[in-house]
């Protein structure tokens, strides 16, 4: 693998050729139109040659080109069958899987970082990585006390090729609506290089991941490792065995598939208020189900610190959109600065973009699937300046929690989960329960 292609150069000719290629198939379509093939026909054709280059070429890069391919990858659950069903697989691979760097760039980046003798920390360490993703690539290794450890080894230069892959990204944002209609691709790649220096920061990481560990030690349904030591480019945790999400969601049974749902929920909802921050990367990758049953969880570079736990107009606002009052709920947006003063937005549209996040807990037991998500996605693909998706306003304090939200949504498809969902969100989200809570008070389990 020493021939990754981490120059500048290469990195942006690649990235450059997909406009170019789209261009020609979009060519290539109008011809077959004149020819006789039917509109929908040809644009399905050139959808599906688009995404086989868009994920060829993420699926070699690094940096913010895998990022960004991890998180079209959340949202698969969402395309039409006839796209997901030929890269379902590549994009699985694209959640937890990178070409690892040699190691002889890891033993340089070792010695950097931990010194010329860095293997006395170490009775053993596994040149070959665990794991390799789009920041950084993990090595199992012993720790000198004899503990199994997990180290996190930044790439050299990953602040730097991220936002490089970010500008280029953004250049070709189009492309990628071309696989999506409706998803606001800017916005994504915003939010990711908003994330950067959050991510690229291990000792940030060490602290978050800790706090999460010492209040999940011995829980029965979570494991987080602990640190065990860290600086700004190395991070040994504890050692974790189990299976990955992305091989649940691929190979699962019902039943393992079922509980990895519940649980991927129960986390989120509970952490706010457990630990006072919400795990802002909720892709498969990052998750392990363990053979006790319980859920693994891994990467905190991106974490929502919520001290007060979950905003109570989130719950307060589901509990309103349940009862049927629309009104209240518009009013309710406004006061939080979702929809700005001048902006009229259509309540049916507004009710069709929200049920995919409040369906599920309007009844005791909720069934997750690709094709209730690919009826959600249709009914607010309208590409119309109108359209109420163009209208809403993300307040700063809300993009997490939604990214958080929609992510979690397409991998709850993914798994297919059936569970009692709305039970999590009784006991966890302040303001969802019943009028008492509306007023202020919030649940705490």
């Amino acid at each position: 693998m020493s021939d990754l292609p981490r120059r500048a150069v290469t990195r942006s000719a690649k990235l450059a050729a997909l406009p170019l290629g789209f261009a020609g198939r979009t060519a290539l379509g109008i011809g077959k139109r004149i020819g006789g093939k039917s509109a929908e026909i040809v644009a399905q054709e050139i959808q599906q040659r688009t995404a086989e280059q868009i994920f060829k070429v993420l699926g070699e890069l690094k940096g913010g080109a895998m990022k960004f391919g991890q998180a079209l990858s959340i949202f698969e659950a969402a395309l039409p069958p006839e796209i997901s069903g030929p890269y379902r697989a590549t994009l699985t691979k694209l959640q937890d899987a990178a070409p690892p760097l040699p190691a002889p760039v890891v033993h340089k980046v070792l010695t950097e970082q931990l010194g010329d003798d860095w293997r006395e920390n170490f009775l053993e360490f596994d040149d070959a990585p665990s794991a390799a993703a789009s920041i950084g690539q993990v090595h199992k290794a012993v720790w000198h006390d004899g503990r199994a450890v997990a180290v996190k080894i930044q790439y050299p230069g990953a602040g730097k090729a991220l936002l490089s892959d970010f500008n280029q990204l953004a250049r070709v944002g189009k492309l990628f609506g071309a696989l999506l209609p409706g998803l606001d691709v800017r916005a994504v790649l915003s939010e990711l290089r908003e994330r950067v220096v959050e991510e690229l920061d291990y000792l940030g990481e060490a602290e978050a991941q800790h706090a999460f560990a010492q209040e999940f030690r011995d829980d029965p349904d979570f494991f987080v490792p602990d640190v065990i030591a860290a600086n700004e480019q190395i991070l040994v945790t504890e050692w974790m065995s189990g299976t990955a999400l992305s091989r649940i969601i691929t190979d699962g049974v019902i039943e393992e598939r079922d509980r990895a749902g519940l649980l991927l929920v129960r986390f989120l909802f509970c952490s706010p208020a457990r630990v006072g921050m919400l795990h802002a990367d909720p892709h498969p990758g990052n998750f392990r189900m363990m053979e006790d049953g319980r859920l693994g969880v891994l990467d905190f570079g991106a974490v929502n610190r919520l001290p007060d736990g979950y905003p109570l107009m989130f719950g307060r606002l589901t509990r309103i959109f349940n009862q049927g009052d629309m009104e209240a709920v518009v009013e309710g947006l406004r006061a939080e600065g979702f929809i700005r003063p001048h902006i009229e937005v259509d309540v049916d549209a507004l009710r069709a973009f929200l049920a995919p996040y409040v369906e599920p807990t309007q009844v005791e037991e909720f069934s997750f699937s690709r094709e209730w998500l690919q009826r959600q996605a249709a009914a607010v693909a309208d590409l119309r300046p109108s359209n109420v998706v163009r209208q809403l306003n993300l307040p700063p304090s809300y993009v997490l929690i939604h990214r958080v939200h929609a992510a979690g949504v397409g991998v709850l498809c993914q798994l297919g989960t059936t569970a009692r969902f709305r039970d999590e969100v009784i006991r966890w989200v302040p303001g969802f329960a019943d009028d008492d809570d509306a007023e202020g008070s919030a649940l705490t389990g």
